[in-house]
């Protein structure tokens, strides 16, 4: 039976929650936060575990189930490690933003976004801020994307819904009619979003990886990928090589992509439009806006608008990848 979780109460002085997780997972939790006292809060008592790199099967659906859920409430720059899980699953934040990272490629994870990650998919996830986390783990093969692709998804507000509506039930089960109603409305809903490319993939060659790295760590200065090139020791013609046969597209495509994935991690912040465009190493910000409308759709003006209040300017800027 799942139930509310209960408050916090003040222990000696300092906000704990009490009979919610086991020990193991206080400890850990506090190895890697010693300086805080927050903690990840589930929303609804589950059995939480520390996930260990390799399968986990411990939130599959179960025999007689088509979809288990689980909100989690996590503190800012918490990290979940590396893990995988035995079912399909689609992670989605009705507050806060998340980084998922799968090997060598980044998926930045906005408001109004989730990411759909395959089955056995290893990945951890890092919060830039106090995240809300409602998750979905599907039945194998029950809503066939991509195999084995993480995709960015753009949750529309009949999506959105339904998630939380079935986070509510808990489990959905075959037998219910209600259940599978809600099931099939998710199904056709994962199929029907449209992917966003706010991902990031790093090549495997040291050389082109170093040309990679200092791109990303200074994006505002712009930097033409000659001059990146000569601090590779390597020539144009290498690099370009390299990206396009560890990443599959060209360096400036790549950076466009470096680009739109650090400007929606500034706008969730509350950054202008101007400063962002600035910021990722755009000179005219009309050519920021008209970049970002390309990809997206719509102006960044227009996006950041969309997001709710309750999202704008909670998080501090997140670090860079």
């Amino acid at each position: 039976m799942i139930s509310r979780a209960p408050t916090a109460r003040r222990i000696g002085g300092r906000r704990r929650l009490v009979g919610l997780l086991a020990p193991d997972v206080l400890r850990a939790m506090r190895q890697r936060h010693p300086k805080s006292h927050a903690v990840a809060i589930p929303v609804w008592r589950h059995n939480i575990s520390i996930m260990r790199h390799g399968v986990s099967t411990e939130y599959d659906p179960k025999p007689g189930v088509s979809i288990s859920t689980l909100a989690y409430e996590y503190p800012a720059d918490f990290n979940v490690p590396e893990h995988s899980h035995g079912s399909d699953q689609l992670i989605y934040a009705t507050r806060g933003l998340m980084q998922v990272s799968a090997g060598q490629s980044y998926w930045l994870i906005p408001p109004q976004f989730a990411v759909w990650i395959p089955a056995e998919t290893s990945h951890r996830i890092r919060m830039s801020g106090a995240v809300s986390m409602r998750t979905l783990y599907l039945r194998r093969r029950l809503a066939p994307r991509s195999a084995g692709v993480c995709t960015v998804l753009h949750v529309a507000p009949l999506l959105r819904e339904l998630v939380l509506e079935a986070v509510r039930i808990g489990h959905l089960r075959t037998k219910n009619p209600l259940h599978c109603a809600l099931r099939n409305l998710i199904v056709a809903q994962l199929r029907a979003a449209s992917a966003v490319p706010t991902y990031v993939t790093l090549p495997k060659d040291p050389r082109a990886l170093q040309v990679a790295r200092a791109c990303i760590a200074d994006q505002a200065t712009s930097r033409s990928l000659g001059a990146l090139c000569e601090e590779a020791s390597a020539t144009v013609r290498t690099i370009q090589r390299a990206f396009r046969r560890d990443v599959g597209v060209s360096f400036e495509v790549w950076r466009r992509q470096v680009r739109l994935t650090k400007a929606i991690e500034l706008l969730v912040a509350g950054s202008s439009v101007k400063e962002v465009a600035f910021e990722v190493g755009y000179r005219q910000p009309s050519a920021f806006v008209e970049m970002f409308r390309q990809t997206l759709g719509t102006t960044p003006k227009t996006w950041a608008s969309t997001l709710t209040k309750d999202h704008l300017g909670r998080y501090g800027r997140a670090g860079s990848f």
